[in-house]
């Protein structure tokens, strides 16, 4: 972490803004503050005050203390608020393309995922902009793995395990294993698992980790499922309404935040799951037979999603595969 400055501390050297009254902008994010992701975005928040010299200043909500995840990207859209931070596939329901980056086994390492939103970013920004919003920049989460209270060999041992589901991929992944999905936020993760709501869930180490699910569970099989990502979105009136200068120093705060957060993802990714371990978890690669099982029902998930998806979908496909 010491090898990357701060985003504030790089904004001195963007063009102040010349705002002539100072604005503030409040910023709900869904995830704890301890996060990387909302680590990120607090100081992509600095970053643009600072590069505004406080003509806009962004305050950071973290942990879904002022709109829950779920109902942040809606509060955006309608200008309840002017900006957040979503996990835009936990809304596949309203666009099938918010669902891209869910796409079991499509792309999973660092440089897939980067390959397959470069690939979808076109579409998916006028998905965007046709409900009222426009894109700052997008963070992936290290990829997901899955969490158990025992061990697990197969699909069929899956049966009947409450499931935390987060977005419709995950929804459709619990229903093939023959799990029961529960929807459930990130920041009622721990109390869930404490209680017994649930007893599992796709994530990244990273969630784990920040949530001490170690409490509860006692198995994480790193199985490289995908790399969903996290975007920062801004009400595209309120965007329009920004002067030009102000618009410059938010895009070029932006693009550092997208470096940042690629970067500590990385980073986080081995570091979470040494303390998985280290606080009693076993950590490992799923089976033969349970990796097997897996990679069916991500053929099957991916030619569903290809189904609904339709040509839009299987050009983003198609422009991933081509880079390959």
């Amino acid at each position: 972490m010491k090898k990357l400055a701060t985003l504030a501390t790089i904004a001195t050297g963007l063009a102040l803004s010349t705002a002539a009254y100072a604005e503030q902008w409040d910023l709900p994010m869904a995830y704890s503050a301890t996060n990387f992701h909302s680590a990120v975005g607090a100081e992509f928040a600095q970053c643009v005050t600072a590069g505004t010299g406080g003509a806009l200043t962004l305050v950071t909500h973290p942990g879904g203390s002022l709109f829950a995840g779920g109902e942040i990207k809606r509060a955006v859209q309608t200008g309840q608020v002017n900006i957040g931070e979503r996990l835009l596939s936990g809304h596949q329901n309203e666009n099938v393309l918010f669902g891209f980056d869910s796409i079991p086994f499509l792309a999973t390492s660092f440089e897939d995922s980067e390959r397959l939103f470069e690939a979808a970013k076109g579409p998916l920004n006028a998905a965007l902009e046709a409900q009222n919003l426009h894109m700052l920049y997008s963070v992936p989460w290290p990829s997901q793995g899955l969490y158990f209270n025992r061990a697990i060999e197969s699909t069929s041992e899956m049966a009947g395990i409450k499931f935390r589901s987060y977005n419709a991929a995950t929804a459709r992944l619990a229903e093939l294993t023959g799990m029961l999905p529960v929807s459930i936020e990130a920041a009622e993760i721990s109390q869930a698992f404490a209680t017994g709501v649930a007893e599992s869930m796709i994530s990244s180490g990273s969630t784990g980790y920040d949530r001490k699910v170690w409490e509860s569970l006692t198995h994480f099989y790193d199985v490289q499922a995908w790399l969903p990502r996290n975007y920062m979105l801004v009400n595209l009136e309120a965007w329009n309404g920004l002067d030009a200068s102000t618009q410059n120093v938010m895009t070029g705060c932006a693009s550092m935040a997208e470096y940042a957060g690629d970067w500590r993802s990385i980073e986080y990714s081995g570091f979470t799951l040494n303390k998985l371990s280290e606080n009693g978890m076993v950590v490992a690669p799923a089976g033969e037979q349970l990796a097997a099982e897996l990679r069916e029902i991500g053929a099957t998930m991916t030619a569903e999603w290809l189904e609904k998806a339709g040509a839009e979908g299987q050009a983003i496909i198609d422009a991933f595969n081509a880079g390959n």
